[in-house]
């Protein structure tokens, strides 16, 4: 079950770009990576490694993870969202997606390849998937 709430975050224009590239890139497997900043402004993308090397799924190398959130810390930011691509599916969090979402403080940001779309989602209470509004300037 999604719901909506009137949370928002703003993502850069160039930042968006360089999800779809790496997305593209990536195919046939999904992109992933880490997107940080300040409050609800997003700064900064750190892409990772796709440990899984598979089109319906993915998991962070534990170094590079420490690495990210090192590097975020360094620069004043922190870690608002994981990013990663679905090559063939819609831009919502899929069965899998809910089932690996370890985190309920962090958003998960999914770019749909076959849609040229983006979807922004936070975990709530119960599982419950909240929508979140996401604006691209």
């Amino acid at each position: 079950m999604t719901e909506y709430n009137n949370k928002t975050i703003f993502l850069p224009q160039q930042i968006y770009d360089k999800i779809r590239e790496a997305a593209e890139r990536e195919l046939p497997d999904e992109a992933c990576g880490y997107l940080a900043g300040q409050d609800d402004t997003i700064t900064d993308i750190i892409p990772m490694t796709n440990c899984d090397h598979s089109p319906e799924h993915f998991s962070f190398d534990p170094h590079e993870q420490f690495a990210a959130a090192r590097a975020a810390r360094k620069n004043g930011q922190e870690l608002i969202a994981v990013y990663h691509s679905h090559p063939a599916s819609p831009a919502k969090m899929s069965d899998e997606d809910i089932k690996l979402a370890a985190d309920k403080n962090i958003i998960y940001i999914i770019y749909s390849v076959s849609e040229n779309r983006l979807g922004a989602f936070k975990i709530g209470d119960q599982s419950v998937i909240m929508e979140i509004n996401i604006i691209i300037r």
